[in-house]
Parts: structure tokens; sequence; C-alpha cells
């Protein structure tokens, strides 16, 4: 029996990278997942990756309206949640000098509004003993040239988490941020290109003290941690999988 047997999962921003593999190792672990993402062709090739136990729904965790019909469904289908990964993001702004507002507004929009708005909208159908995990990022520690705005974000979603576990702690719910270094993947190689030549060798596919970037499989196994019985103790805390950039 998996680890997740009879367990319903929503993973945001699950159609690439982390999401993805986050989602996919939920279903393996026996979860009901539901998948979305912004991008319908990705997100119906993540689900065929995944499959009999993955629900696609499309929907942009920034639009309102998105996420009222995301959790109209799942009310409908399944009726709870266990386990939520508010994991959608976007970066890749500037430095300071080049922000431009629509820049703002997008990154703010997704990576912050998104987060509030998935996990508030959510509380309706989460079950006593619920975990809900918030992907940061070590950018929010490491200075990184030109992941400014994107860093803020995630600090942000750090400080939420240490909010949320206090106010959800009476309903048996916990709240935890898992903070993943450099990993390779879609969206990172994206941030990586965005950024001056010169930061380039500290973005977010740089070397750590493993000599190596991450894989997103790696990040799932801790996101399995934190959904599962295994931290039936932790909450309020932040789980980093960075090949120790941020710790050495």
């Amino acid at each position: 029996m998996g680890q997740l047997e009879h367990r319903t999962a929503l993973v945001t921003g699950a159609s690439t990278g982390i999401g993805l593999a986050i989602a996919r190792r939920f279903a393996e672990e026996g979860a009901t997942v539901y998948l979305t993402g912004r991008r319908e062709a990705e997100l119906a090739d993540a689900v065929a990756q995944i499959g009999d136990r993955a629900i696609g729904i499309r929907g942009d965790v920034s639009r309102l309206d998105d996420l009222d019909r995301l959790f109209a469904e799942i009310t409908e289908r399944s009726g709870r949640l266990d386990v939520v990964v508010a994991n959608a993001g976007v970066g890749g702004s500037g430095p300071l000098g080049t922000i431009t507002e629509q820049e703002y507004e997008r990154t703010t929009s997704v990576n912050l509004k998104g987060t509030v708005f998935t996990v508030q909208k959510a509380l309706p159908l989460l079950s006593p003993g619920a975990s809900v995990i918030l992907l940061s990022s070590s950018a929010a520690l490491r200075a990184v040239p030109g992941l400014g705005l994107y860093a803020a974000t995630k600090a942000a979603i750090r400080s939420l988490a240490r909010t949320w576990a206090a106010e959800l702690a009476g309903r048996g719910i916990r709240v935890n941020a898992l903070t993943p270094g450099p990993v390779s993947t879609p969206g990172a190689d994206e941030l990586r290109a965005a950024l001056p030549q010169e930061a380039r060798t500290d973005g977010p596919a740089a070397p750590t003290p493993l000599g190596r970037a991450g894989h997103p499989e790696e990040v799932a196994a801790t996101a399995l941690h934190l959904a599962g019985d295994q931290s039936s103790f932790t909450t309020g805390a932040e789980l980093f999988v960075d090949g120790g950039a941020t710790q050495l």
C-alpha cells in the first residue's frame, strides 16, 4: 500500500518540472491527484504520463474565476482534499531599474496572489490532518542579481507558511514550506536565460556544494514526506532541497 492511499491531492503548476514530478510521485503512492496549469497541451500530456489517478483541470491561479471553477469541480468529484501543493510560479523580471509594471503584476499575481487564493479557496475542502505545502525557493536567501522580485515573492511564501500553520493548527492542518535550490527544469532554464550574463554562474541552475543541480524527483520525494503521515508532527517548517546551496 502506498503512503497516500485513499487520499486526494491538488498540485498547481503541475504541467512540467517540479509540479509534474510531485503529482506523479503522489499518484504512484496511491493518491488521486488533481493537476492544474495554464497550458492545455502540456497539462494533457502530464495527465497522460501519470495515468488514471490524474485529473487535469486547466486554469491560471492568478485568476479567481479559474480557481472557483477548479474547486467546484474538485468538490463535485471528490468532496475533499487531503493535500494541497501550491507550486505554480513564474519569475525572471530582471534587475532593479528594468522592472516593468507588467512584469511586477505578472510575478506577484501568480506567485503570491495565486498562492494566497489557492489555499484560501481550498479551506472548505481540507480534511482534518490535511497537509498544505507551499513552494518557496532558495533564491529568497541567495541574493541573485536579476531575481529580486521573484525572490521577494518566495520569501513572502515562507512567511505565509508560518502564519497559516498557526492559524490552521486548531483544525489539525499542517502547513510547511518546501524550498528547492538549483533544479534542472524548463522553468529554471528560463529563469537563468533571463539573468544578466555575469549572474548566470550563481543563477537558478548554478552548481551546488554537491557539484550538480537537483532533479525534480528529489524535490518530489520531500513533498511526499510532507504530504504523508511520516511528517505528522511537522508544521510551520521550511525543508530545503538545495544540495547545500543555502546551508554551506
